[in-house]
């Protein structure tokens, strides 16, 4: 069992201060691996002292410099591949498909960022005055359990190449894994105080991080509810934020595409990272007129998911996170099957077999009409909802009907019409035909989805402060 009794202060391994302690248990068996003590506000006002005395001297760091700290760290998480990887499989239960993914997605955050910082002009002209583009201060990184290191290594990276310093307050659930990943950073020999961070609860170490005077900025990624709570109380002392929250993806399947193709594709993508992924496509809208046929198509796909043990690489479905994630799944299953949502596959209770886990049956409602909870509350588990539409103008407005704007998905044989659709839909980032990631794309939300936006020139623009200087 994992004992995890300090934080990352000043470029050491510190004991807390904290005595709370918080248990860490495996989601596919509800064993109990590791315990891990929580900090408390004294611990994260060293933290956020150590950031803000190092921020006086790497806000000066050169380009250079920053490229190297990306380039060293980046080796290091290389290093510890096979850790990072079982660590975040044994204490999330995320599949090894999805593991393996997020641990690609790492690394590519430090070449991104490397390859931005080596063409971004830090300094501008704007009419006859100089613009200077200068890092923000300390930021205060708050990230979720869904995928812990992968958004801890892109938000760093970001802020390196601003040249910000950084406190981050990783969810308590993940410790383990954030562990694994204090090691990697602490073995690329940092700059003492430009990385700190400090595991605890929300309330208590979240909530000193956003009300801090010393941090100018606060990067979170998590729940809009959440998002909310920290954008009034980032306020008070005029914080920069940026916001990356929930989501409830359409995925539009238009009447010229091949539905042999697509649909297994929507089906499986609706269950990417198990459904607790802020991006899955669960809302799958398709013509009226095809309706049967995706219902036959999907009913025969869903045979081939496979629900189960997290550390088989056949395994596409893992355990929800938490006995509380899996008992909200559940409770929206219910949901829907009292609004009247014909249940096509899964449902209430646990697959056979794995009833000592948090496992959740891969669920398939049709015949959905989008003003139902379960096509409009994020579920965050493995439930995908089949909404008919009319036509072109009426799937574009159920897709935009919902207080959501993360992502979005459209399907067509015709690919110029696919973007003319993706044109109409509101969300920050749409796909079109397939799944697809661009690291220096910006990545953010509309509406109720977040403020801001993250990655490529985008994100780093977020770290930085514009100062015109006249001469």
């Amino acid at each position: 069992m994992k004992n995890i009794d300090q934080a990352y202060i000043n470029g050491e391994f510190i004991t807390l201060s904290g005595t709370e302690t918080f248990d860490l248990i495996n989601p596919s068996n509800h064993q109990k691996i590791g315990e891990v003590v929580l900090g408390n506000e004294i611990d994260t006002q060293k933290a956020i002292i150590a950031a803000k005395e190092a921020f006086k001297t790497f806000s000066k760091s050169t380009v250079e410099e920053r490229i190297a700290i990306l380039q060293n760290v980046k080796k290091a998480v290389e290093s510890r591949e096979k850790d990072l990887i079982e660590t975040m499989i044994l204490e999330y239960g995320g599949t090894r498909q999805f593991c393996t993914m997020s641990f690609q997605n790492m690394l590519s955050s430090f070449d991104s960022m490397i390859e931005v910082l080596r063409h971004f002009k830090f300094t501008r002209k704007a009419g006859n005055t100089k613009v200077e583009m200068t890092p923000v201060g300390v930021v205060g990184i708050i990230t979720p359990w869904n995928s812990s290191n992968s958004f801890i290594c892109s938000k760093f990276a970001t802020a390196v190449a601003a040249g910000c310093t950084m406190v981050v307050k990783p969810s308590e659930m993940s410790a383990m894994q954030t562990q694994v990943i204090m090691e990697c950073f602490h073995n690329a020999g940092l700059p003492k105080g430009i990385f700190n961070v400090v595991n605890g609860l929300g309330n208590v170490v979240g909530s000193e991080i956003v009300n801090s005077s010393y941090i100018s900025k606060i990067s979170f990624t998590g729940s809009t509810q959440t998002g909310k709570m920290i954008a009034k109380e980032a306020v008070g002392s005029m914080k920069r934020v940026t916001l990356e929250l929930g989501g409830k993806s359409p995925n539009i399947i238009l009447d010229d595409a091949d539905l042999k193709q697509v649909i297994p594709q929507a089906v499986f993508g609706a269950y990417m990272n198990s459904g607790q992924a802020c991006v899955a496509p669960t809302r799958l809208l398709v013509p009226y007129s095809k309706l049967a046929e995706v219902n036959a198509i999907a009913k025969e796909v869903i045979q081939q998911v496979r629900v189960g043990n997290p550390e088989d690489e056949n395994t596409n479905v893992g355990p929800m996170v938490s006995e509380k994630q899996y008992e909200r799944v559940q409770s929206y299953i219910k949901i829907g099957v009292e609004e009247g949502a014909e249940l096509l596959s899964g449902g209430i209770g646990k697959p056979e077999g794995l009833e000592n886990g948090n496992f959740v049956k891969a669920t398939i409602f049709t015949n959905v009409k989008n003003e139902m909870r379960i096509a409009q509350d994020e579920i965050f588990g493995p439930v995908l909802s089949i909404i008919p539409y009319e036509n072109e103008e009426d799937a574009i407005a159920i897709a935009n009907d919902t207080t959501y704007g993360l992502a979005a998905y459209v399907s067509s044989s015709d690919e110029q019409r696919a973007l003319n659709v993706a044109s109409w839909i509101d969300a920050g980032r749409v796909c079109v035909n397939g799944f697809k990631h661009d690291p220096l794309a910006p990545f953010g939300g509309f509406k109720q989805s977040g403020i801001g936006r993250e990655f490529g020139v985008y994100g780093l623009e977020e770290y930085l402060e514009p100062k015109s200087i006249l001469v």
